[in-house]
């Protein structure tokens, strides 16, 4: 009998947002509701990129997307909608450059409601900060493309409650040692790029990093070892570690 061949998912675009604030340095972090592939995950906000987001209609109500190609302009306006709807923080400006407050989204459209409230989304504000697909053997793939950007003044953080149940803005070196400590809820690529953002002190800087940083795909790998499996990243990607190793039994 031969083994039919079965090929990788088609990797689904994704985009999340790393927002950091000052005094003291801290990123914000939403828990994943217990459900699905990232289940009590604790992450960054984001989700994968919806037909809207590449709208044509998007055009006038956009900040910085004129050197924009439409798959990034999709992505970037993905990486803020998600972002708005997991934790109420809206990246975006009114003509006096100001977000007021939203009181209720629900039941519109994310450009009804920019456009209902007269804002233009600040994709200059947002740098990309990393690129990760996942590996070719899991059930679903994403391309998911990792951005930056100082938090707004306005607007307090607020989680959806369904798809995020918590929300917390940390320090990256705290929730790198929680990691470390055993707290199997913060994913690999998810703790590697808070490593990548401890390296800055404060929001300028981690904008700055990553504004220089060169473009590199991520593409792990699994890899049996001794006594478990490995999920490995090439030297190349520029991170402090290359593999994160899964005893048996505990699943990648």
């Amino acid at each position: 009998m031969t083994e039919t061949h079965r090929e990788p998912p088609v990797p689904r675009p994704a985009a999340t947002l790393l927002l950091v604030r000052d005094d003291p340095f801290e990123v914000l972090m939403v828990r994943r509701a217990n459900r699905g592939q990232f289940a009590s995950a604790l992450v960054f906000p984001g989700g994968v990129v919806e037909d809207g987001d590449r709208s044509k209609e998007w055009l006038p109500h956009l900040d910085g997307a004129d050197e924009l190609d439409p798959d990034e302009r999709a992505l970037r306006i993905a990486a803020i909608r998600e972002t708005f709807e997991e934790t109420a923080i809206l990246v975006a400006e009114n003509e006096e450059g100001i977000c007021p407050p939203i009181a209720d989204a629900t039941g519109r459209g994310f450009l009804d409601l920019v456009r209902e409230h007269g804002l233009r989304l600040r994709l200059d504000a947002i740098v990309p900060f990393a690129h990760w697909i996942t590996p070719d053997i899991a059930p679903k793939r994403f391309d998911t493309h990792f951005y930056v950007a100082k938090a707004p003044h306005h607007g307090e953080a607020v989680c959806d409650g369904a798809e995020t149940v918590a929300l917390e803005w940390a320090n990256p070196h705290e929730v790198i040692e929680r990691a470390r400590a055993g707290e199997r809820s913060i994913l690999f690529p998810t703790r590697l790029n808070l490593v990548r953002l401890a390296e800055s002190h404060d929001a300028a800087s981690a904008l700055a990093a990553a504004a220089a940083r060169p473009h590199f795909v991520v593409h792990p790998w699994p890899e049996k070892r001794e006594g478990g499996m490995a999920v490995v990243i090439p030297a190349e990607a520029g991170y402090a570690e290359t593999e994160n190793f899964h005893p048996s039994g505990t699943g990648l």
